[in-house]
């Protein structure tokens, strides 16, 4: 019976998540399998990776092959590390110490490279939601200036009006004054 490590998928349509597995060969992807050793979620960034990675290498150091997608997994999380140099330490090319002090050396500059990308994503983060803020700041600064010219006009045009309308009506009343004096003149004669 051939083993392998390999993903189930579960989750909903276009959001996906899934259980790595240990299951035969010949089972279908999300069907029967031997062992659940972790979980892999690729929604969120970084990628969320659940593993129990001491199952992972007894079950690597039986003999279970991993899938493409399930070595980089192992990969990333150090798995296929940690086989290296057990595989070592039993042919007797390094000790135990040697193989632990390796680990631990890998096993903190990786830490140290997530811890960097989460804050540089943090960071991303914070400096794109300032420059949408700065740019919402320029699109209203812009459109409240454009309604001030659009108030200052119509309020310039309804002076306009007023001061016409003003103007019309003082000019009857002129023109009536005149008229009656030229009547009264008229009159007088």
């Amino acid at each position: 019976m051939a083993v392998k490590i390999r993903l189930a998928r579960h989750g909903k349509k276009n959001f996906s998540y899934f259980h790595i597995v240990v299951a035969d060969s010949r089972s279908p992807r999300d069907g029967r399998f031997i062992e659940r050793i972790g979980s892999y979620n690729p929604n969120t960034d970084p990628a969320t990776i659940e593993l129990n990675s001491e199952k992972a290498l007894d079950w690597l150091m039986k003999g279970a092959q991993p899938t493409e997608t399930c070595r980089r997994i192992l990969s990333y999380k150090g798995v296929l590390l940690r086989k290296h140099l057990q595989e070592g330490i039993r042919k007797g090319a390094i000790t135990q110490e040697v193989a632990d002090q390796r680990w631990n050396s890998w096993y903190e500059a990786k830490e140290a490279k997530i811890a960097q990308k989460m804050s540089n994503l943090e960071l991303e983060g914070r400096s794109s939601r300032k420059n949408a803020l700065e740019a919402e700041a320029k699109v209203n600064a812009a459109r409240a200036e454009e309604l001030a010219k659009k108030k200052a006009a119509e309020e310039a045009a309804k002076k306009a009006a007023e001061a016409k309308a003003a103007d019309e009506v003082s000019e009857p009343e002129a023109s009536a004054t005149i008229e009656n004096e030229g009547s009264s003149e008229a009159s007088e004669q």
